[in-house]
């Protein structure tokens, strides 16, 4: 690997380790054996590397639940029973120890005292949400039409920020994939839909 790569190895163990705020330059150069020059030269700035390591971890997590590996292809494109065994998969990467998911709370929680890692991940958030929809709804992320973006994409990025906040914060009392399906049944029959009555759990 050459000095980018590196760095980027490098700087995600740091955050694994010790998360955004505590990591510094120094402590990347450390852990990749590079040099303080590299951070600058390959990313710009230490937030920027620190971004996009967050963003790499991020995409390995995702592999877990992603529609191509982890969704069953019996699951219709749409319905409940995909909907239940996507979260469920999504969750089940947030209960295993040493979760990556607390880095996002952290982000949250820093607020503008991350300014270079907050600019960098509101890009890469949209493109969060807009690869999300086709593990749901069915289709190609290339397909995703801006407006499904700003709509399904940003709702279904809603429900991801709920459930890490609960699982960071208290895992005994979070939220599981059969609760959160059984409220969308009963938000869709109160709309005046129809949903199946026993949708939770057919997946398992």
């Amino acid at each position: 690997m050459g000095h980018r790569e590196d760095l980027l190895v490098g700087a995600r163990r740091c955050l694994l380790d010790k998360g955004f705020a505590r990591t510094t330059a120094r402590d990347i150069v450390k852990e990749s054996g590079t040099n303080l020059a590299s951070i600058g030269y390959h990313y710009g700035s230490k937030d920027a590397l620190l971004a996009e390591a967050y963003v790499s971890i991020v995409e390995g997590v995702s592999e877990d639940f992603d529609a191509g590996g982890g969704i069953a292809t019996g699951t219709a494109p749409g319905s409940l029973e995909r909907f239940h065994e996507v979260w469920k998969n999504v969750i089940g990467t947030m209960g295993t120890a040493g979760s990556p998911w607390h880095l996002s709370m952290e982000i949250v929680a820093m607020g503008d005292k991350l300014p270079g890692v907050r600019a960098h991940l509101a890009t890469a958030q949209r493109e969060a949400a807009r690869g999300i929809i086709p593990m749901l709804m069915g289709g190609r992320e290339e397909d995703v039409p801006e407006g499904d973006v700003d709509t399904l994409g940003k709702f279904y990025l809603t429900l991801m920020m709920g459930l890490i906040a609960q699982w960071t914060f208290d895992p005994e009392t979070a939220t599981e994939a059969d609760e959160l399906t059984e409220g969308l049944r009963r938000i869709i029959e109160a709309a005046g839909g129809t949903a199946p009555e026993a949708a939770v759990g057919e997946s398992e």
